[in-house]
């Protein structure tokens, strides 16, 4: 298993769907699973270690409101975490990505965005993280910011045809 994302609440999967299918179009074997930092820690700390275990690489954690998951996972492994905040009701946000990107010296996580934007990025960053010990991957990469570039290119001929 190369990326193991959690979630801290079934609701958050629909936040994460989008990074899930980018680590599938980018072939990289992935698993997901709702755990909580606070309603079940115990369950959470087994995951980390199981996944560990089974050769995870790197760990992706999504939360919203408290949002401790990313650093509770951080906390149990020395495995890169990425935390992506959740848009909740109330602060709409800001609440969760101080919890995710307030983390004490030595427990780091890279923080995203909040929300879908965020998770997309997370998914990314995991792929750029794979991609330091497998080739195949940068190449992927590589191709990835070459289509977003043509896209712009596309768009901006678009506009001006359309002025």
């Amino acid at each position: 298993m190369d990326v193991v994302m959690f979630i801290g609440s079934a609701s958050d999967l629909d936040v994460v769907a989008e990074a899930l299918e980018t680590l599938k179009t980018f072939g990289v074997e992935h698993t997901l699973e709702v755990t909580s930092a606070h309603r079940s820690p115990e369950r959470t700390v087994g995951l980390i270690r199981r996944y560990e275990a089974e050769g995870a690489e790197v760990f992706i954690a999504a939360a919203g409101k408290a949002a401790h998951l990313a650093g509770v996972v951080a906390a149990h492994t020395v495995r890169p975490v990425i935390g992506i905040p959740v848009e909740s009701g109330g602060l709409g946000g800001l609440d969760a990505l101080l919890s995710t990107v307030q983390m004490p010296k030595g427990i780091p996580v890279a923080t995203m965005g909040t929300g879908k934007s965020g998770a997309g990025n997370a998914a990314l960053l995991a792929v750029q993280i794979l991609s330091l010990k497998r080739p195949e991957l940068r190449e992927k990469l590589v191709a990835h910011k070459e289509r977003m570039a043509a896209q712009v290119e596309a768009d901006s001929e678009k506009v001006r045809r359309g002025m």
